[in-house]
C-alpha cells in the first residue's frame, strides 16, 4: 500500500479495539474453567482467531457474538483427547496451550505454528513445565514448534523458570498451575522483562477465582490447587494499538484521545505517552481516556529504556525520525526475537528511507535527517508494518509490503488511520 500524508495536524477521539493481552489469557482461563463465560470487549484478529480454533479442536463451545464470545468451560478435562492444533502467528498460545494441555489427565495432541513462530524459543517454558512432571517432546528442532504434548497431569511442587527472553513463559507455567495436584512454588532464576503482562496474568488468574501469591520481590509465586470459574467480564482496549494513535498525534502536531483506555490499566503500553512527554508532547489522562498533544518540534537527545514497553520500541523509531535530535533506544535486545528480528528490521529499514540507525546489542540510536520515499517491508510483523506507516503520514511515497499483516492484532488498523484523514491506497500484488 502507499499511504498519502494528512494534508493537516490529526484532531480526533478514536475508540481503540479490545486487547490481545487480555482475550488471549481470558479465552483459555475461560475454556479450562468450570462453567460458562462471556467475555465482553474481545480483540477480533488473526492471533485470538487461531486461539478460538484450537479451542474448538478441543471440543470446547466458543460461540462468538460481535465483540462477545460465550465459552462453555471444560473443567480442565479437554472434550476431545487426541488431534493437531495449528496456532499461526500467535506466541501468546504457543507460551500458553503447552501448560494447560499437559495438565489435563487425559490426552495427547500436536501443536504446530507458522514457519516464524517455529523459530522463537520454548525451552524455558516446557524446562519448567517438565519439572512438575509434563510429558512434552519437540517434534523437530529442540526448544521450538512443533511439540507433542501427554496429557497426564502436572504435579505438586517447585520449579524455577527464566524470563529474561519472554515474560510469557512465566504466564503460561502460571495459567496451568491451578490445575495440578497440589500447592505449586514458581521460583524465578533471573531477570524479567515485562512485570506488567504478568501481573495482568495474575489478576485475570483471581477474576477466575484462582489463589496466587507473588513476594515482595516479584521473584518467587505460589499457586494453590482449584478450577478457574466461569465468569462475565469486560475486557480492555488494547494500549498497544493506542500508541500508534498517540505517535500519530506526535508527529503531526495534533491531538488524539483515546476514549475507551485508562492510565490504571495494567497494560504497560499505556506509559507509552510519558515518553511523548519527553519528547515536548502534552499529555491529559482521565478515568476512562488518554489524550496526547504534539509539539511544534518533537525534542531529541535522550536515551530511553524500553523494556517494560518493548512492543513499542518501533514505534519510539518511527517517531524519533522527526525530532531535532538523535534518540537511543535501550533495554530490549529481547526483540530480536518476535515476529522478526526488530532491531535488526529498524536499522535495515530506516537505513532504505536515508535515515541513520545505529544497532546496539541491546537497542538501536535513530539519528533524524532528512527522509526519501521507498517501499518498506513489514518482514511479515504487525508492529513493524504500523509503525513505519506512521512515518508516511509525513513522508509522501511510502509504500508498506504486504500491509495485511496487521491482522496479528489489529485488523482494521488502516480503515482507522482512513478514517482520520490518512490516504491509504491499496495496489495488486505484481
Amino acid at each position: 500500500m502507499t499511504l498519502s500524508p494528512l494534508s493537516h495536524p490529526v484532531n480526533a477521539d478514536a475508540v481503540i479495539p479490545g486487547s490481545k493481552s487480555f482475550t488471549n489469557r481470558a479465552l483459555i482461563m475461560a475454556a479450562m474453567a468450570d462453567g460458562r463465560s462471556e467475555l465482553r470487549g474481545i480483540l477480533r484478529s488473526d492471533d485470538s482467531y487461531w486461539c478460538m480454533e484450537s479451542l474448538k479442536t478441543l471440543g470446547v463451545s466458543c460461540q462468538v457474538q460481535d465483540d462477545t464470545v460465550y465459552i462453555d468451560g471444560c473443567s480442565g478435562a479437554w472434550p476431545v483427547h487426541e488431534g493437531e492444533l495449528y496456532i499461526g502467528a500467535a506466541g501468546t498460545s504457543a507460551r500458553f496451550l503447552p501448560g494447560a494441555l499437559a495438565a489435563a489427565h487425559q490426552g495427547k495432541w500436536t501443536v504446530r505454528g507458522s514457519a516464524r513462530l517455529s523459530q522463537r524459543p520454548l525451552r524455558p517454558l516446557l524446562d519448567a513445565l517438565g519439572q512438575l512432571g509434563a510429558d512434552i517432546q519437540f517434534l523437530e528442532q529442540p526448544g521450538q514448534l512443533p511439540i507433542q504434548v501427554h496429557g497426564k497431569g502436572l504435579s505438586r511442587g517447585r520449579t524455577q523458570i527464566s524470563g529474561k527472553v519472554s515474560s510469557q513463559f512465566l504466564s503460561g507455567l502460571l495459567l496451568a498451575a491451578p490445575y495440578a495436584d497440589g500447592p505449586v512454588e514458581i521460583m524465578l532464576t533471573d531477570e524479567i522483562v515485562q512485570h506488567a503482562y504478568v501481573w495482568i496474568t495474575i489478576d485475570l488468574m483471581r477474576s477466575f477465582g484462582a489463589t496466587v501469591e507473588v513476594d515482595e520481590d516479584f521473584r518467587c509465586f505460589r499457586v494453590w490447587p482449584g478450577h478457574y470459574r466461569g465468569q462475565s467480564l469486560p475486557l480492555e482496549a488494547d494500549a498497544s494499538t493506542a500508541c500508534y494513535f498517540f505517535a500519530l498525534a506526535a508527529i503531526t502536531g495534533g491531538r488524539v484521545r483515546v476514549t475507551n483506555l485508562s492510565r490504571c490499566t495494567r497494560q504497560p503500553d499505556a506509559r507509552f505517552p510519558e515518553v511523548l512527554a519527553q519528547m515536548g508532547c502534552r499529555v491529559e489522562e482521565g478515568d476512562t481516556y488518554i489524550e496526547v498533544q504534539g509539539p511544534a518540534i518533537l525534542k531529541g537527545g535522550m536515551e530511553i529504556d524500553m523494556k517494560e514497553m518493548s512492543d513499542q520500541a518501533l514505534t519510539l523509531a518511527a517517531v524519533s525520525v522527526f525530532a531535532d535530535a538523535p534518540v537511543t533506544v535501550r533495554g530490549v535486545a529481547h526483540i530480536r526475537h518476535h515476529e522478526s528480528n526488530r532491531i535488526q528490521a529498524v536499522c535495515e529499514s530506516l537505513g532504505r528511507l536515508g535515515i541513520q540507525a545505529q544497532e546496539r546489542e541491546d537497542g538501536f540510536t535513530i539519528v533524524p535527517g532528512p527522509i526519501h520515499a521507498a517501499a518498506l517491508d513489514s518482514y511479515d510483523d504487525h508492529r513493524v508494518a504500523m509503525s513505519w506507516s506512521l512515518i508516511g503520514t509525513r513522508v509522501p511515497g511510502i509504500r508498506i509490503l504486504d500491509p495485511g499483516c496487521v491482522s496479528k492484532t489489529c485488523p482494521t488498523y488502516f480503515e482507522l488511520l482512513e478514517s482520520l484523514g490518512v490516504g491509504v491506497q491499496y495496489h495488486k500484488e505484481t
